[in-house]
């Protein structure tokens, strides 16, 4: 039988970049291709301790329906930090539970993108909400990057050459791929831009929490006067990605359409997960939680920064990223990056993530890859720097 595919999902193709990451199953393989949170971060105890005493206490309400904003006491908890954030104005605003952030993305792309409407993203820009936005059929206009953030001339070009509703989809703190973090100047000057084209800005913010250097910088939510910021989080980096818990907030009618939506999606996020979130905000020491996780992960990114500087050719640059999970390093101009990330993986047995995975088109050109430190274990870390650095200079120097 000859199957037709609708017109959402026949203009998605397999990613490239699937013929490398196929070597990761070699357990012989070290990979700095995932984008995991470090298992060591995951609270296994207190994890196991709250879900015995949910089904001990309270069966019936983590395993019968809910309702599709998700569980009140939860809802309210986040509402409150929000606020204190100045990323809740509890006048104008909503908030719903999602299954992770990248269910809030999508919905958000649902509920204010029409086929042919302009979606602006940082370029490069993470994988999974590019995809879920292609299947929306929306015009994707990538934004090139620079160090603070993406370019706001080019930017103003691209809204004021587009027509239709135009939305504005970034990651403000050690963006997924580059690790890079957007300057509080880019973040008012693209909020002033938003106001001026009258665009939605969707502010996805998955590893706010994992600062480990350098000063906090204010939230585009926290400048929004007019109602035009979607402010997305998320229980996968602070506490495990296997639950799939995460929100959205923003103005209250955006929110209720995004919960219509969410209805006839999967009814609602799991609601013995949303109660396990919520039972280890208000038992657990959070700020001693969140010490923890920063913790582990400046210790990792600094052994991999350090191995970098011993071990890279001088030839390459790479970002030095102030908390998150990832690294871009760039090859010199010429170099071919597709080649090399093959080779890297298919010879000397070290996964990483070719640029091309991250732009808007993977014909694009790009001369970086990107690198994770969270997820392998230290030892791997050093071992498959040190590998990898030797590969750069045998091609480079």
């Amino acid at each position: 039988m000859t199957y037709k595919f609708s017109d959402k999902v026949s203009g998605l193709q397999a990613s490239a970049i699937r013929e490398i990451l196929k070597f990761t199953a070699d357990p012989e393989v070290i990979s700095f291709a995932a984008g995991n949170p470090a298992p060591e971060a995951f609270p296994t105890e207190d994890i196991a301790r709250i879900s015995a005493d949910i089904f001990q206490k309270d069966p019936v309400l983590a395993l019968q329906y809910s309702i599709s904003e998700g569980y009140t006491p939860l809802r309210e908890l986040l509402k409150k930090q929000l606020e204190q954030e100045h990323c809740f104005d509890p006048q104008k605003d909503d908030l719903i539970i999602t299954s992770g952030a990248q269910q809030a993305n999508e919905l958000s792309c649902k509920v204010l993108c029409n086929e042919g409407d302009t979606l602006i993203c940082e370029s490069p820009s993470f994988i999974g909400s590019l995809n879920a936005f292609r299947s929306y059929n929306v015009s994707l206009k990538g934004i090139e990057m620079e160090k603070g953030g993406m370019k706001t001339d080019v930017l103003e070009d691209v809204l004021k050459s587009s027509s239709g509703q135009k939305l504005i989809y970034v990651i403000p703190n050690f963006q997924n791929p580059t690790g890079d973090t957007m300057s509080a100047e880019k973040r008012k000057a693209v909020y002033e831009l938003a106001c001026k084209y009258d665009a939605v800005i969707l502010e996805d913010n998955p590893y706010g929490k994992l600062r480990f250097a350098g000063e906090e910088v204010e939230s585009i939510k926290s400048l929004d006067t007019q109602g035009r910021v979607l402010y997305s989080g998320t229980f996968s980096k602070i506490l495990a990605p296997g639950l799939r818990v995460g929100y959205i907030a923003g103005p209250r009618e955006i929110i209720q359409k995004i919960i219509v939506c969410k209805q006839v999606s999967d009814v609602h996020t799991n609601i013995w997960a949303q109660l396990l979130c919520y039972r280890f905000m208000t038992e657990c020491d959070m700020e001693k939680h969140y010490a923890g996780l920063r913790e582990i992960y400046r210790k990792k990114c600094s052994l991999m920064l350090d191995n970098m500087d011993k071990y890279f050719s001088a030839k390459v640059t790479y970002t030095k990223p102030e908390g998150g999970l990832f690294i871009w390093a760039t090859l010199p101009d010429g170099s071919d990056m597709m080649d090399f990330c093959t080779k890297a993986v298919r010879d000397y047995k070290i996964a990483v993530v070719p640029g091309t995975a991250f732009m808007i088109n993977e014909s694009e050109k790009t001369n970086s890859f990107r690198l994770n430190f969270s997820t392998p274990t230290d030892e791997q870390i050093v071992r498959g720097v040190k590998i990898l650095g030797d590969m750069t200079k045998e091609i480079l120097d």
